[in-house]
């Protein structure tokens, strides 16, 4: 009797832990759940958009968590959205998000444009952010212009003065053209161009100085923001300063090549007439030598005559008196000369 006593007690006690272990199994799973729940599915951020008229189901949030989209960042836009009086649904949101757009500042641009009654859209807005520009920033500036200024402009009058020139253009920005368009660079290197026509058409420096707004109705006139995402308001000349007299250094220049041109060509001809006086001096040279041989040679030929009765002895002595008669004659010739 008492072993089987002993054996009941031990039978309960074994039960009594088996349903205690269960109890914690099945308590650790429950708390595993809520913790799971908790971070799967927003409840504050559930509980605050349906207190701020959003309408969206906790499905939702947790299709949002399995496609990798932080659900604060489209609740808070939807939110921000509602509040404004903008209908923005979830997934138009989403696909903005997971196509690497900037939620919050198309959500921004949208609720600035119906604040200053600029007609955009969303599909407009979401392409500009899409394509790089910065949706927030070109609806501030189509409220509030930007004014821009332009890099010294440098350019030559027609009488040859130089101008330098800087100018501040207005812009606003055109939504309809933000895709696109050309940007500011575009801009002032337009302008700049306008202001270098402007200057060089002028036949005389001053009269830019005396109406400096000339540059401005030329480049307007011009329409440079055209195929731009900008709409130009205004261009004002902020300084005009006078530089350098291109055209005199020009001249100089000119005059100074002129000069090593005709030096070049003079130091070509002097080195002609060296050449030329050498070349005269060596044929004179040559001649002498070839008169000294031939002279030498008359003695010869003279014996040779005499020898062989071409020549006779009174002819070689009227040719010896008519060489004497000659030389008498040069000397007497030289002697006046030098008494000249």
């Amino acid at each position: 009797m008492t072993m089987l006593l002993n054996n009941m007690l031990m039978g309960n006690a074994a039960v009594g832990v088996g349903s205690l272990a269960l109890l914690v199994v099945l308590l650790l799973v429950v708390i595993a759940c809520l913790v799971l729940f908790v971070v799967i599915i927003p409840i504050p951020l559930w509980i605050a958009a349906v207190f701020s008229g959003v309408r969206i189901s906790i499905f939702s949030l947790v299709g949002m968590r399995l496609r990798r989209v932080p659900p604060a960042v489209i609740l808070n836009a939807m939110i921000q959205s509602k509040k404004a009086g903008l209908e923005i649904d979830s997934q138009s949101l989403e696909a903005h998000f997971l196509a690497g757009g900037n939620v919050f500042r198309v959500v921004n641009a949208l609720v600035a444009a119906d604040k200053a009654n600029i007609h955009l859209t969303f599909q407009r807005a979401t392409a500009i952010d899409l394509a790089g520009r910065n949706v927030l920033e070109a609806v501030k500036m189509s409220v509030n212009p930007k004014v821009i200024e332009t890099p010294c402009v440098t350019a030559m009058a027609k009488n040859g003065i130089q101008l330098q020139a800087i100018a501040r253009v207005t812009l606003r920005a055109n939504i309809d053209r933000l895709v696109g368009g050309a940007g500011e660079e575009t801009i002032l290197a337009r302008v700049g161009e306008g202001i270098v026509t402007t200057i060089g058409s002028a036949a005389n420096h001053t009269d830019i100085l005396e109406n400096p707004d000339l540059i401005s109705k030329t480049v307007l006139a011009k329409g440079l923001d055209s195929g731009t995402a900008f709409e130009i308001l205004s261009i004002d000349i902020a300084d005009v300063d006078v530089g350098k007299n291109i055209g005199a250094e020009l001249q100089m220049a000119q005059a100074n090549a002129d000069k090593d041109i005709a030096q070049a060509k003079a130091e070509e001809r002097r080195a002609m007439a060296i050449a030329n006086e050498q070349e005269m001096k060596a044929r004179i040279r040559e001649m002498e030598a070839n008169l000294v041989q031939a002279e030498a040679e008359v003695p010869m030929a003279i014996s040779e005559a005499l020898a062989s009765g071409n020549l006779s002895i009174l002819d070689y002595y009227k040719m010896k008196n008519v060489i004497a008669d000659t030389d008498m004659r040069q000397a007497i010739a030289g002697g006046d000369k030098s008494r000249k």
